[in-house]
C-alpha cells in the first residue's frame, strides 16, 4: 500500500500533497484579485462616459486631463492602500485583512454608482483604491503560507491570473451593456453596481479559508527577523513591521533592489500597455479598415489574453530555470517585445500578433515574478508587509504618468516614442537580479 501511494504521488508531481484546503484558499484568493482586475480595468472603459456624465461643459473641454486625473487618483488610492493593507496583515492576519478588504472595496465601488459630480467619483474611486490595493498582499501571502513548498509557484501562478481574467470580464461585461445600454448615457453606473458583487464573497471567505499557521505561528513565538537566518530584534514589544524589513542588511538589500524590479516593471508597463491602444487605432486609420475604434479595443483584449498565458505558466518557468533565470528572461522578452510591438509591426494585423506577445512579457510574466520571488525573500512575520512595499511602493511613483500622458506624447514625439522611451526602463530586469538570491527548491523561510 505505501508504494502504491508513492507512485500515485509521484504520478502526480508538484500536486500530489495539494488537498481541497488548499484550493479553496487559492479560490477565495483568486476571486479578489478577479474583482480587483475588473474594477481597474472597468475605470478604463468606461472613464470616456463618466467624463461626458458628470463634467460641466467648461470642463469636457479638457477631458484627457480629467479622465487621467480619474486614474491617477485611482492608483494613487491603489499604492497607500496596498501598503497599509500589506502591513495590517502582519498584525491582524492574512484572512481578516482579506475579508475587509473585499467587503470594503465592494461595498465603495457600489457606491461609486451613485456619483453626483466628479469630485465625488473621484473621491470613492480613491476609496476603492485603498480598500482593494490590500487584497493582493494578503492573498499572495496566504497562498505562500498554506501550499506545499513544490507547488507553491504555481499557486502564486495561478493566483496572479486572476487580474487578468478580471480584465476580461470587465471587457466582456462592458461589451454587453454597451450593446443594449438599460440606462442610455448613464449605463457605465452598472459597471460599478457588478463590482459590488464581491460582498458575498466575503461569506465563502469566512466558512471556507482558514488562517495561515505560519503567520500564527511567528506572532506566537515572536520571530521578528526579517529574513531567515537575520538578527532577532531585541524589543520585547514587535517592532514595526515596515521599519523590520529595512533594519538588518540583508532584508535590506532585498527590499531595495526588488523594489528596483516593481519599478521597472510598473513603469514600462503603465508606458507600454496605455499607449497600445491608440497606436493601434493610428495604424487602423491609416489602413482604412472598418471601425478603427474597435480594433484599438480589440489590441487591449489581446495583450492582456497573453498576459493570462503567461500567469498560467509562469510557476512552472521559474521552478524549472529558477528564479534568477525566469527574471532575466522576462526582462529580456520586455526590451525585445516592445520595440517589435511599437517600431515593427506596421499593419493592424501585425500589431495584434505582437501585442499578444508583448502582453506575455510586459504583463504576464513581469508581474507574476511578484506573487512568486518576494514571498520567499522574507520571513512570515514581515511577508505580506514586504511583499506589500515592492508591489506598491512603485505604484506610488507611477500614479503620476496618466496626469502627464499627453505631455510625455508631445514631449517624445508621438506614440511610438513615448512607449519605447518609457520602455527602456526595463534594462534594470537585466542587472537587478544577479545580485539577488536563488531561492526555487528551497522551503519558505518562517
Amino acid at each position: 500500500m505505501d508504494v502504491a501511494n508513492v507512485t500515485r504521488a509521484s504520478a502526480r508531481g508538484w500536486a500530489a500533497d495539494l488537498t481541497p484546503a488548499h484550493w479553496r484558499i487559492l479560490a477565495a484568493s483568486f476571486m479578489g484579485w478577479i474583482f480587483d482586475g475588473f474594477e481597474s480595468f472597468a475605470l478604463f472603459l468606461v472613464v470616456p462616459m463618466v467624463l461626458k456624465s458628470l463634467l460641466t461643459p467648461d470642463q469636457a473641454s479638457m477631458g484627457a486631463i480629467w479622465g487621467g486625473a480619474a486614474i491617477s487618483i485611482t492608483l494613487l488610492g491603489w499604492g497607500i492602500g496596498g501598503l497599509i493593507g500589506g502591513i495590517m496583515a502582519d498584525y491582524l492576519g492574512r484572512k481578516r485583512m482579506m475579508m475587509l478588504s473585499v467587503l470594503a472595496y465592494a461595498l465603495l465601488s457600489g457606491l461609486t454608482a451613485f456619483s453626483t459630480s466628479f469630485w465625488m467619483f473621484a473621491a470613492l474611486r480613491f476609496l476603492t483604491g485603498l480598500a482593494m490595493g490590500s487584497e493582493w498582499s494578503t492573498g499572495v501571502a496566504l497562498v505562500a503560507e498554506t501550499w506545499p513548498d513544490k507547488a507553491r509557484a504555481k499557486g502564486c501562478g495561478f493566483l496572479q491570473s486572476g487580474f487578468g481574467c478580471g480584465t476580461l470580464l470587465a471587457a466582456g461585461a462592458w461589451m454587453v451593456l454597451q450593446q443594449f445600454h438599460p440606462m442610455g448615457a448613464d449605463t457605465w453606473r452598472l459597471m460599478f453596481v457588478v463590482g459590488a458583487i464581491p460582498a458575498f464573497f466575503v461569506l465563502y471567505i469566512r466558512r471556507a479559508v482558514a488562517e495561515s499557521d505560519k503567520w500564527l505561528a511567528s506572532v506566537r513565538e515572536r520571530r521578528w527577523a526579517a529574513t531567515e537566518g537575520g538578527t532577532v530584534s531585541t524589543q520585547v514589544k514587535r517592532p514595526f513591521t515596515l521599519a523590520e524589513i529595512f533594519r538588518e542588511p540583508e532584508s535590506r538589500k532585498r527590499a531595495l533592489l526588488t523594489f528596483l524590479l516593481s519599478l521597472a516593471t510598473t513603469v514600462g508597463w503603465w508606458g507600454v500597455s496605455s499607449f497600445l491602444p491608440g497606436h493601434m487605432l493610428q495604424l487602423a486609420k491609416a489602413a482604412g479598415v472598418a471601425n478603427p475604434p474597435l480594433w484599438g479595443s480589440s489590441a487591449a483584449l489581446v495583450y492582456t489574453a497573453g498576459a493570462v498565458v503567461a500567469y498560467l505558466l509562469a510557476g512552472f518557468l521559474a521552478d524549472a530555470w529558477g528564479r534568477r533565470a525566469f527574471l532575466l528572461f522576462t526582462y529580456a522578452g520586455c526590451l525585445l517585445s516592445t520595440p517589435l510591438t511599437y517600431l515593427w509591426a506596421s499593419t493592424p494585423q501585425s500589431l495584434m500578433v505582437c501585442a499578444a506577445i508583448n502582453g506575455f512579457f510586459t504583463l504576464g510574466c513581469a508581474y507574476s515574478w511578484m506573487a512568486i520571488y518576494p514571498v520567499e525573500l522574507f520571513t512570515s512575520s514581515v511577508r505580506s508587509t514586504a511583499a506589500s512595499f515592492i508591489f506598491n511602493a512603485s505604484r506610488l511613483i507611477a500614479w503620476v504618468f496618466p496626469l502627464m500622458a499627453a505631455a510625455m506624447i508631445q514631449t517624445f514625439g508621438g506614440l511610438s516614442a513615448a512607449a519605447m522611451t518609457l520602455g527602456s526602463i526595463y534594462l534594470l530586469g537585466l542587472i537587478v537580479p544577479w545580485f539577488l538570491p536563488e531561492t526555487v527548491g528551497r522551503p519558505l523561510p518562517d
